[in-house]
């Protein structure tokens, strides 16, 4: 196997952009090379196989996902948190598209479900101790239901933009942080 990250890197980048676009089916090795503008062959040199490159995607959209340091000091503010979130989301809208084309697919392959089953509980037990110890209002559950109110108002505003106006989601955002994230005594 091939060891330049940079060619490793184009070609996950490729295969998001061909899973988000043609969804599991469409994602061959070839369409990666197609796609990254190298020549045939040129992805089986970096992925074993078709699951390797499954697996290596999912961690591709955590580097490409994950916020700026900076976004995160200073006073922090769950609306804005989570309004920087949905700006990020908006722009790396083919790496969320991809990563629910991986959800879709663990359903049918086991070994990706447990990688993303344990890819996803990591993620999850790293935000909400961050937001905890972060001191951000709500107990462990509210955040929990706030993950899980985000990723639904993600999955809409990515498959039916049109089902809720821009500034619905803007209000919505604000009334999800309020009502499930209510400030702890002594707050």
């Amino acid at each position: 196997m091939r060891q330049n990250p940079q060619r490793r890197a184009a070609l996950l980048d490729a295969a998001i952009e061909v899973l988000a676009r043609e969804g599991s089916r469409g994602l061959t090795l070839r369409a990666v090379d197609t796609e990254a503008g190298v020549p045939v062959g040129t992805a089986s040199n970096y992925f074993a196989n078709r699951s390797q490159l499954l697996v290596q995607i999912l961690h591709r959209t955590r580097e490409r996902l994950t916020p700026d340091p900076a976004d995160l000091t200073g006073p922090l503010d769950t609306e804005v948190l989570l309004r920087q979130l949905l700006a990020r989301m908006r722009r790396e809208r083919s790496v969320h598209i991809a990563m629910l084309e991986l959800r879709l697919e663990a359903t049918r392959r086991p070994g990706l479900q447990a990688e993303l089953t344990g890819f996803q509980a990591a993620e999850l037990e790293a935000n909400v101790t961050w937001h905890l110890d972060a001191g951000l209002p709500g107990d462990r559950q509210g955040v929990v239901l706030l993950y899980l109110a985000t990723l639904g108002l993600i999955v809409d505003d990515l498959t039916v933009p049109a089902l809720l106006e821009p500034d619905a989601v803007e209000g919505l955002i604000q009334v999800m942080v309020e009502r499930l994230l209510p400030e702890r005594p002594g707050d």
